[in-house]
């Protein structure tokens, strides 16, 4: 009995599957065979299964630089605004002291 094709290795009639260009496959298998020249598919869709279930866990840590970096954003624009009301408060402390200085002075 033939079979069709199974999950690992669907029966396709188009061209053999190949690993990405832009990366080596990262797990091997214990049973291939290192004498063939035939790319090895199943690595290479194992790698693709295991990246599609990374997704989420990407987007979640992308999500979370992105509240990160927000809050800090957020953290430095409330001290700018602290620094600022502080500062006006001492001008006001020095313009008060000047002022009582000079009545002083004056009577």
């Amino acid at each position: 009995m033939k079979t069709a094709g199974t999950i690992d290795r669907p029966a396709t009639h188009g061209p053999a599957l190949r690993p990405f260009p832009e990366r080596e496959p990262t797990m091997t298998l214990h049973t291939e065979n290192h004498a063939s020249n035939q790319p090895d598919t199943t690595a290479s869709r194992q790698n693709r299964t295991r990246d599609m279930q990374l997704i989420p866990e990407a987007l979640a840590r992308a999500h979370m630089h992105e509240r990160m970096r927000e809050a800090k954003a957020d953290q430095r624009a409330h001290r700018l605004l602290v620094a600022r009301r502080m500062q006006r408060r001492a001008e006001r402390a020095s313009l008060r002291a000047r002022r009582a200085l000079a009545l002083a002075v004056m009577q």
